[in-house]
């Protein structure tokens, strides 16, 4: 399976907001941070806008922050609210079902099964899993995020 550029950004998007939460963050960083079109990145953000994912700021000073705490954005939810469908094989639709192998064919409970569990996976991550756990990506983003433990502690 492969996720649409949309579901990419949208995650990326997300974890720069999560690893840049001292700051007001604009589209055009995010743009700048990962190589991607701004035009792009618009889309993704309004959405992620209205989702309650992501609190956007109006004016001179305006900007983006995350709507929610990073441990309340779970990446099952923002795949399945990002992603257009999950048909992987034309057997998937009951109305474009064209197969001739449908009536005998395993495949479809097979890949049923796995799209399923690819799901549940990414339903047991949330956006702080990936922020707090991964030394690289805070270097990557030139920020010291503080543990769950200190930031729990505080």
């Amino acid at each position: 399976m492969r996720l649409t550029d949309y579901t990419d950004y949208s995650l990326r998007a997300l974890m720069y907001l999560g690893t840049h939460r001292d700051r007001l963050v604009t589209i055009q960083d995010i743009a700048d941070a990962y190589g991607i079109s701004k035009s792009h990145l618009m889309k993704v953000v309004h959405q992620l806008g209205l989702a309650g994912l992501i609190e956007t700021i109006r004016g001179r000073s305006g900007g983006l922050r995350l709507g929610k705490e990073p441990e309340d954005i779970n990446l099952g939810e923002v795949v399945k609210g990002t992603e257009p469908d999950f048909m992987m094989v034309e057997c998937f639709s009951r109305e474009h079902n064209e197969c001739v192998l449908a009536p005998a064919c395993e495949l479809q409970a097979v890949l049923g099964r796995a799209t399923k569990a690819y799901l549940n996976v990414l339903s047991e991550v949330t956006l702080a899993d990936l922020i707090h756990r991964s030394p690289s990506l805070q270097k990557l983003a030139k920020v010291h995020i503080p543990s769950r433990e200190k930031t729990k502690a505080a």
